[in-house]
């Protein structure tokens, strides 16, 4: 149980739902910041604005999985309101207070410095990227299914990367009867790819990989899908973007050349916000438990 941990979250979007009912049946107090548009009551929640918080008693701040924006804004699908986190407020927090988000940013980091607050990144773990893989693979079927004109089945899928999310992404596409080819700087990814039953090849090879793919989904956030590959790639292909920003695609040379291009780094939430707002809560959950006993 949780009974006397003292929870501010900010901001989020239907996967903070799931967090909220998860910390409410744990017995936590909860503060709901930039929520004023949802109707639902929970138990030991209520709705506060940033300067009525008694920061003393806080325990921990949750963020949503986009974290906090440069210029210091944490977005809300419940509000309209602009919801800044101030240095002020986590000046005032104890010792032990913990800042848990999904990503961070430059600006986040010198508050957390300066208030001496540790932060925890939710997506760094390899517990909640694996989880989220399965989500983020059936949003990429999705997504392949409405931009493209053939089946998967037999279609050539390149999938760029083969971490947490690419992994599992390739090996969906395989299951479904694709020709699946997987891209990889590191020796040792090659050899996975190959022990998964996958076409393996080296980034060095990417241009003459893409000539004849149907379907690129890349999972790397560096720019290797360049100007000079996507020249090369078919016109009927379409590209899938899931890294994180900045992203792997120059998607203004693919807008040039007429290609379907998306980024859409954040699928989980999209797709199956109620599975990805379970895989945080539980392990949300298991965290505060471990900050609560230390």
């Amino acid at each position: 149980m949780l009974t006397g941990t003292h929870v501010v979250m900010i901001g989020g979007d239907a996967r903070q739902l799931e967090i909220i009912r998860k910390l409410s049946a744990l017995d936590a107090k909860i503060s709901l910041v930039g929520f004023e548009q949802l109707n639902d009551g929970f138990i030991g929640a209520s709705k506060q604005e940033l300067p009525d918080i008694e920061w003393s008693t806080v325990d921990a701040i949750l963020l949503p999985v986009g974290g906090m924006s440069n210029d210091g804004l944490i977005a809300s699908v419940f509000s309209n309101q602009q919801l800044k986190l101030k240095a002020a407020y986590l000046n005032e927090t104890p010792d032990h207070c913990t800042i848990y988000t999904g990503i961070s940013t430059d600006r986040l980091e010198k508050l957390a410095a300066k208030a001496k607050c540790k932060i925890v990144l939710l997506m760094d773990r390899d517990d909640v990227a694996i989880y989220n893989s399965i989500p983020t693979a059936e949003g990429a079927v999705m997504l392949a299914i409405q931009h493209t004109d053939h089946t998967i089945h037999h279609a050539k899928v390149a999938v760029l990367g083969l971490g947490r999310i690419g992994m599992t992404i390739a090996r969906t596409f395989h299951a479904l009867g694709a020709s699946v080819f997987v891209g990889a700087k590191e020796t040792a990814l090659l050899a996975r790819a190959f022990e998964l039953g996958v076409e393996p090849f080296p980034l060095t090879a990417l241009k003459e990989t893409l000539k004849n793919i149907d379907l690129v989904i890349n999972t790397i956030p560096a720019k290797i899908v360049t100007s000079d590959v996507l020249a090369e790639l078919p016109q009927h292909a379409f590209v899938l973007d899931l890294a994180s920003k900045p992203g792997g695609v120059d998607f203004a040379y693919a807008k040039k050349r007429g290609l379907k291009a998306m980024l859409v780094p954040g699928l989980p939430g999209m797709v199956a916000p109620k599975t990805a707002g379970k895989i945080l809560a539980n392990v949300l959950s298991d965290l505060l438990h471990e900050q609560t006993q230390s």
